[in-house]
């Protein structure tokens, strides 16, 4: 399984993991080469686009692309919140492509009808866009972003709707030898549909959509709004302690090297071996790392492993009927239960291949890939198609 949350990182004081090769990902081949080619599609319907690219060197250091492709590496400022100095607005127009050096934990962000405003804290650490503080002057922009790591290895990219929906984009890799890889993203228009199924919900799901300048903003994952769902999952959680009471629950690591953890709930810990799991809270299967599912340094690789494998099952609402994690799932059956992870349940359901993160875990697979990655060490050209927010 290649993990967006362990492969993603290299900017700590923003988007912080750790970065770890995949197994499958590596070969005898030479290593990638010294920059990708990323090509930028306008199918928003908006004449006025921007694109930013964001990240951090091999050698730690912040850096931004400018307009014409070039690396800018900003210096610590003299005080928090201080303006980017130089504009790194890459015009996309009609298309755009630039060369992309080495860097981790990295961003591409596209905005329509507008620039986006970017700031420095000491560091120098970037103060990224927010779609959480009101106040923050890109609140109200139409923006959204995909992610992706360039390291010796390989290109790593992907779609992600683990925070929010917004701009509709998609991704197709081309390489130098190994094929075309392509993640088609959520269709033109996807935003206000799955907006309108989260507010004809109830309860606390329409307040996961954002509005303004007359239209749908955003659809937040309720990750973002988790107080406002408290014990949104109690009742299902409570069934499946008692389930795993008296049935073995085994959970397959999917590598050949640690094989599979049977597991039972004794004295209120869910038990592997010298693992143990407390109940976790909604908040907890949201998140996918707070809890008994945070992954603290030092954590074994079965810790590693099982913690996965149990919030994709609770997010999926699978855990309760299948003892079998994650080798007899079945796709047809996620989500299918009146309390589950609704946002996740319809974002997949409007995506035409099924591929895209809802949630940090939702590379978790018996076998089709539900991520929204693409990857190779041989990377040509990444080409990002950004569509129409609205229909």
């Amino acid at each position: 399984m290649i993990s967006r949350r362990s492969f993603l990182s290299l900017s700590a004081a923003t988007l912080a993991t750790a970065t770890v090769l995949p197994l499958a990902a590596r070969t005898a081949s030479a290593a990638t080469p010294a920059t990708f080619g990323l090509k930028l599609v306008n199918n928003s319907g908006s004449g006025t686009v921007y694109a930013y690219v964001t990240g951090t060197t091999p050698d730690g250091r912040l850096v931004l692309l400018r307009a014409d492709g070039s690396p800018y590496y900003p210096d610590s400022p003299g005080a928090a919140h201080t303006p980017l100095p130089e504009d790194c607005a890459i015009p996309v127009g009609s298309g755009a492509q630039v060369s992309v050096p080495k860097m981790g934990g990295a961003r591409v962000y596209v905005v329509t009808d507008a620039k986006l405003d970017f700031f420095l804290d000491p560091g120098p650490a970037l103060v990224h866009p927010s779609f959480l503080n009101p106040d923050d002057p890109n609140f109200q922009k139409n923006w959204s972003f995909s992610e992706f790591t360039f390291n010796d290895e390989q290109l790593f990219a992907n779609i992600s709707y683990v925070d929010f929906v917004g701009i509709p984009m998609g991704l197709s890799l081309t390489t130098s030898g190994s094929g075309t890889k392509t993640v088609n993203g959520l269709p033109s228009g996807s935003l206000d549909a799955i907006s309108s199924e989260l507010s004809a919900l109830g309860g606390n799901w329409p307040g996961l959509v954002q509005t303004g300048g007359g239209g749908n903003l955003r659809a937040l994952s309720p990750h973002h709004h988790a107080d406002q769902f408290g014990g949104y999952l109690d009742g299902y959680i409570d069934q499946v302690w008692q389930k795993y009471e008296g049935t073995d629950l085994v959970v397959d690591s999917q590598n050949p090297g640690l094989g599979t953890f049977t597991g039972r709930v004794s004295g209120g810990q869910l038990v592997f071996g010298a693992e143990s799991f407390a109940k976790p809270a909604t908040a907890d299967v949201w998140s996918c790392d707070s809890g008994p599912f945070a992954i603290p340094q030092g954590a074994s690789d079965a810790r590693k492993s099982i913690v996965p494998r149990l919030a994709a099952a609770l997010n999926r609402t699978t855990l309760l009927d299948n003892a079998n994690q994650p080798t007899a799932e079945d796709p047809a059956k996620f989500y299918q239960g009146d309390v589950t992870n609704h946002y996740a349940r319809i974002v997949h359901a409007k995506l035409p291949d099924n591929r895209g993160y809802a949630f940090p875990y939702d590379d978790v697979s018996p076998g089709p890939d539900f991520s929204g990655a693409v990857f190779a060490g041989d990377p040509d050209v990444l080409t990002i198609t950004v569509g129409a927010t609205h229909g």
